[in-house]
Order: C-alpha cells, then structure tokens, then sequence
C-alpha cells in the first residue's frame, strides 16, 4: 500500500511532529500532535495508536528526523514529508 492510499483509506493515524504553535496555525484534520523533541518521553502513547504511522511537519526534515527513531525502536511508520501534502491526500479522501 503506498502511503496516499494510506492516508486516502485511513488505514493509520497522522501524527504532526511540528511544535504545537505551528500546529495551532494549521494541520490535517484529525491528526495528533507530538512535537518531535516529546516523542521519546510519549512512546506508550505512540505505541497505542493505530498503525502505521504517517508522520507529518513543515519540510519533511522533522518527521524524517522522528521516522528514523521509532522505526529503531520497532514502530510501523512512513515519513509524510509536509503537513500541506498530506492534507491535500486527507482532503481527497473526503471528496
């Protein structure tokens, strides 16, 4: 499955790895919010949700950054890229 149709078919959960200011000036609906420097302390959470992650910031460079970590620590996640890239694959899934 690629990760459109992931996001497409909500198959998993949008997780947005930017700070919660930039997030409150704009994000996917429905995502969750775990800044990138609170992943480590929040990995029950992470853990709990539904799988696999897509993980989302502003560039791509932070959920990059956040994809490497749990995919060591046994996570199923994709990296995004851009919160706008996959709004606009959210968005479609709404059409």
């Amino acid at each position: 499955m690629t990760l459109e149709e992931i996001i497409k078919n909500n198959e998993g959960t949008i997780v947005d790895v930017r700070t919660i200011g930039e997030f409150m000036g704009g994000n996917v609906a429905g995502s969750k919010n775990i800044p990138l420097n609170e992943i480590p302390s929040r990995m029950d959470e992470i853990k709990a949700l539904k799988m696999p992650l897509v993980l989302c910031c502003a560039s791509g460079n932070r959920s990059g950054q956040a994809t490497a970590f749990l995919k060591a620590q046994g996570v199923e996640c994709y990296n995004g890229g851009s919160w706008l890239e996959v709004n606009y694959y959210a968005a479609q899934a709404l059409a």
